[in-house]
């Protein structure tokens, strides 16, 4: 085989044919999210019995980040 003769192993080239700067923006700041909601190890260990219980774990930690990212914009 020559060189520069070879063929891509991912058909298409393996990018997105357009990058959209507003969808990467939001997929980001979704993934930045859970990012930080994994962080709270206890989140990811957790074995209740009661989904309320494990809702309530989950919001715990949003609302603190949440209440973080307020505090950052003043």
């Amino acid at each position: 085989m020559r060189p520069g003769t070879a063929n891509a192993a991912v058909p298409g080239g393996g990018h997105p044919p357009a990058f959209d700067p507003v969808d990467h923006r939001g997929r980001n700041v979704v993934e930045r999210r859970f990012n930080l909601l994994k962080q709270w190890r206890g989140l990811a260990t957790r074995y209740d019995k009661l989904a309320i219980v494990y809702g309530s774990a989950v919001v715990l930690p949003a609302v603190s980040t949440w209440a973080r990212a307020l505090s950052d914009t003043s």
